[in-house]
């Protein structure tokens, strides 16, 4: 029996439903050996009479396998929706990032899992796991959330009219998101004949009114929860990111036990054996919470170019984390220029060195990031890539609540960011020139000590400007001991005339 007849996807029992016969229910095909429905009786727990419980064994596309279930009581109305995986606790966790720009982008469809975490930042608004999954879209999300928010309001309006008045404005602000139209609850809207409702817009209705646009963030542990994209995983507007789950997040999902401690963690070295320096810690406060932290700094050899100075802060309290990377050699003399063709997937796991004093360049793409974009970074080109994605999209998009609202310029945002996309995958050939006139940044060499045949490293004599932005014409590391024996005696000098 195969996995594909047990799990059609939704698209397939969608057209099967569309053919069949009017009045006639879909029940099991046990010649076909499918299963598209199944249909069981379940007790409500509401009125204690017998409900019927719907079960569909479904695969949403480029995703996995799911069972939705759906409960009616036809005694007292009861329903209850939900949504589980098929399948296994993934190795990773998984995190889902969606700018939300234009009403379409509200039918995106959500797998909520019950170990799923949403966020929407900006209007500091956050759903812990709950204790059941959810099938529903972006805009389904929004509305659960106005109806829980709403429920217990007439009572809290008069019990704590501080909260009330609170959460009053985090509603209305999400029904701008839904553009329903309310009437008052002195009912003076005529339009609409029962005061106090909500009165829902057809679809074509909504499409000129304005909508603010928002992040809608999914963190699942389990790897089990999913968000849609359009088009293909090129969606500029959507992001997916794995993780190693913590010690934690194993224990609440049972795949291991609690016993009361986290195991010890090692601190892992880079570079040849015997040429890494001790790890030094320097106790600090965090400058996001103020609980104290360490902040870590180590001595590292990147063999084939120099020595360099990793430092990794991390608050165990709000979860800030910081790194940096800097030189722990001397200023060179020279510029340096590499260039790289990237033409597969194995040029993205070369390591990377980009310095703070770095300029980093993709032609084919229109990108160009200025010297000190990013600070020090020590990564992978796919590492280095994607941080260049987060940042850009977090500040384009940003941009699509203030002034920049021409549609013209979204158009040319969004294609520029899938462009980004596309290279950060290695869909398409492209050149990655990083600029240097420290000489401190570094591309790992595939074939070294030999010469790598896809890139090209350049030295070059800094121009005025750039030791002038640097700080380089004032530096004096000869004679300066006279300069500060003259500068003292002229300070005496000016001592003594004072009166």
């Amino acid at each position: 029996m195969s996995q594909n007849n047990f799990f059609p996807s939704i698209g397939a029992v969608a057209e099967k439903a569309d053919n069949a016969p009017e009045n006639e229910q879909v029940t099991l095909d046990k010649e076909a050996d499918v299963t598209p429905a199944q249909e069981i009786e379940s007790l409500c727990m509401k009125c204690g009479e017998q409900g019927i419980t719907r079960m569909l064994l479904t695969s949403i596309p480029y995703f996995r396998e799911v069972i939705v279930m759906s409960f009616r009581c036809e005694h007292c109305g009861a329903t209850n929706n939900e949504v589980q995986s098929a399948g296994e606790i993934r190795p990773e966790g998984i995190s889902y990032t969606v700018r939300v720009l234009a009403r379409p982008d509200l039918n995106r469809q959500i797998v909520r899992s019950a170990t799923c975490d949403i966020a929407i930042p900006e209007y500091q608004l956050t759903l812990p796991a709950s204790s059941r999954g959810q099938l529903t879209t972006v805009e389904g999300l929004i509305r659960d959330v106005v109806a829980d928010l709403s429920l217990d309001q007439p009572v809290r309006k008069y019990q704590d009219p501080e909260n009330y008045t609170k959460i009053q404005t985090l509603i209305g602000q999400l029904r701008e998101i839904l553009a329903d139209e309310e009437n008052d609850e002195d009912g003076d809207d005529k339009d609409v004949e029962k005061p106090g409702v909500v009165v829902l817009r057809h679809a074509a209705d909504k499409d000129n009114i304005p909508m603010p646009p928002f992040t809608i963030k999914l963190d699942d542990p389990s790897g089990n929860s999913f968000i849609e994209f359009v088009g293909n995983m090129a969606d500029p507007k959507w992001t997916m990111k794995t993780y190693a789950r913590t010690f934690q997040q194993n224990v609440g999902l049972g795949l291991v036990a609690d016993e009361g401690k986290e195991p010890s963690k090692e601190v892992e070295t880079i570079g040849g054996e015997g040429v890494n320096e001790e790890i030094f810690v320097f106790h600090g406060t965090c400058s996001s919470c103020g609980h104290p932290l360490d902040t870590m700094m180590k001595k590292v050899n990147i063999p084939y170019f120099k020595d360099i100075i990793i430092m990794s802060t991390n608050c165990d309290r709000c979860g800030y984390r910081d790194n940096e990377v800097k030189s722990g050699s001397a200023i060179s003399e020279q510029g340096k220029r590499i260039t790289l063709k990237v033409e597969d997937k194995e040029d993205l796991s070369r390591d990377i060195l980009k310095s703070e004093t770095a300029g980093l360049t993709i032609p084919e793409i229109d990108l160009v990031l200025s010297h000190g974009t990013l600070g020090g970074r020590f990564t992978t080109l796919e590492g280095i890539l994607e941080q260049v994605y987060e940042e850009l999209s977090e500040k384009v998009f940003a941009n699509e609540a203030g002034d920049s609202k021409d549609p013209q310029d979204r158009n040319s945002f969004e294609t520029f960011l899938k462009n980004l996309k596309e290279v950060r995958n290695a869909e398409r050939p492209f050149t990655l020139i990083l600029d240097d006139p420290l000489a401190n940044s570094y591309v790992q060499n595939l074939y070294a000590p030999d010469p790598d045949p896809n890139m090209q490293v350049e030295m070059y004599d800094r121009t005025f400007d750039q030791n002038e932005e640097l700080g380089l014409n004032d530096i004096k590391v000869e004679g300066y001991e006279n300069d500060a024996e003259a500068a003292g005696q002229e300070k005496e000098e000016k001592e003594a005339i004072k009166p």
